[in-house]
């Protein structure tokens, strides 16, 4: 589990160092296998609002922009990014600013047109392996500086959990464990219930409720498809590991790294005529989102429509199904799945991914609609759109049943060689959620 420091902090901030909390978590089981700074280290970038964009006079492939760093005077730079556009802003590294590498900006003449200093890239800030061009920014004071910005002085940690610990493969899990470890205050968000404005549902069809004893669905319509994820998500999901590719991805990613649910979105308008959660009784076909075409053997759970195969039910979407840059209505998906069903299938297709990771560990039965509505809420926020009635379907018959575990105080002192007061062990185990 890979997270930023500053993002359990909103969560759980206990009065100790970033050294001490990792101590905390290993020793209590959840060891910390690596920290890491969320950015390398440089000096003097800041925001900077472009102002003009001008072919550059002996270059065509330059351009000649002027920018506003803050200061007083526009200044001259020459730039060969082609997504450099007039009210952009970006990140802009000053003349004397070190980027990493120890590279050193300076005063220069570029084809004979001097350069008062850089716009930069993800890639030349030490955020990504490649970029198509300069980081494009939200709106803000020209000035600012960019490590204050985009809260880059974070830590993120990297724990190494053990199989039984799928509860803490989200931030809010992680969060309950900090606290009470600490006695700090969790500050964990309760869902509101979003209203619906229509009244479309899908038809959803449960044939294998052994498999799939619960699935959470809800349509929205009318998004925005120009719509961008905020700077401020696509940068907790870089720090958790996950790169951001649409909002729509991007929040049910956000959402499974927060509370542990992994979600899938579907295009509404590539689903024939309503869902089906099934065991495949024969060979069918399926093209997953990363490209790769694959034939199921029977007694696949997967996700269908009335037509053909959607997804590959808690490991991986599919292609033919999935969001798009032309999508304005989609079908929201947060499903429990039986462990055995997916960890079984995912090793049998060769398959690893975020979803199945946290699906054949176990999620929380009792996650799927706050998933839903916290997903709506942002995306809400994001891209708009009129949700539907949230679908919830649930067969308790195969719902993980709560144990009742009888602890005795004697049991306490033999295995841990200590004796706490037994309203301290009833704190403790209500703070982690025990009733």
């Amino acid at each position: 589990m890979k997270f930023s420091e500053l993002w359990l902090r909103e969560c759980v901030d206990p009065d100790i160092s970033s050294e001490a909390l990792g101590m905390r978590l290993t020793m209590a089981g959840l060891e910390l296998d690596n920290t890491a700074p969320a950015a390398p280290g440089f000096s003097d970038v800041v925001v900077a609002k472009v102002i003009s964009v001008a072919r550059h006079p002996n270059a065509d492939r330059l351009r000649l922009c002027e920018v506003d760093a803050g200061r007083d005077e526009p200044l001259p730079v020459v730039c060969g990014a082609e997504n450099v556009v007039p009210g952009m802003y970006a990140p802009f590294a000053r003349v004397g600013a070190i980027l990493p590498g120890n590279f050193r900006i300076k005063r220069a003449k570029i084809r004979g047109v001097e350069s008062l200093g850089m716009l930069c890239s993800t890639k030349e800030l030490g955020l990504s392996e490649t970029a198509t061009g300069i980081m494009s920014l939200e709106s803000t004071m020209p000035g600012r500086d960019i490590r204050d910005y985009l809260q880059l002085d974070d830590t993120i940690f990297e724990l190494d959990l053990t199989p039984n610990r799928a509860d803490c493969l989200s931030i809010a899990g992680v969060a309950r464990e900090v606290s009470v470890l600490t006695e700090a205050n969790l500050n964990i968000r309760s869902e509101l219930a979003i209203e619906a404005v229509n009244e479309q549902r899908l038809s959803v069809t449960i044939q294998s409720s052994e498999g799939c004893p619960r699935y959470a669905g809800r349509v929205i319509k009318d998004i925005d498809p120009s719509a961008i994820t905020p700077l401020w998500m696509q940068e907790r999901l870089r720090r958790c590991g996950i790169r951001s590719i649409s909002p729509v991805v991007d929040v049910t990613n956000y959402v499974m790294l927060e509370l542990g649910q992994p979600m899938h979105g579907f295009d509404l308008a590539k689903i024939k005529a309503g869902i089906q959660v099934r065991l495949t009784a024969q060979k069918e076909k399926l093209i997953l989102l990363d490209g790769q075409e694959l034939v199921l053997d029977e007694g696949t759970l997967v996700i269908a429509d009335h037509e053909r195969v959607l997804a590959l039910a808690g490991i991986m979407g599919g292609q033919d199904s999935g969001v798009g840059n032309e999508t304005r209505d989609i079908f929201l998906e947060s499903a429990f799945f039986k462990p055995e069903l997916i960890a079984g299938k995912a090793r049998e297709y060769g398959l690893h991914t975020d979803s199945s990771h946290r699906f054949e560990r176990g999620v929380d039965p009792a996650l799927q609609v706050r998933a839903i509505e916290r997903a709506t809420a942002l995306l809400r926020d994001i891209v708009g759109g009129e949700p539907g009635p949230v679908i919830d379907i649930v067969a308790q018959e195969y719902i993980p049943r709560k144990a009742t575990i009888a602890l005795r105080a004697a049991r306490i002192n033999r295995v841990l060689g200590i004796a706490p007061e037994p309203t301290k062990v009833s704190e403790m185990l209500a703070a982690l959620g025990c009733e």
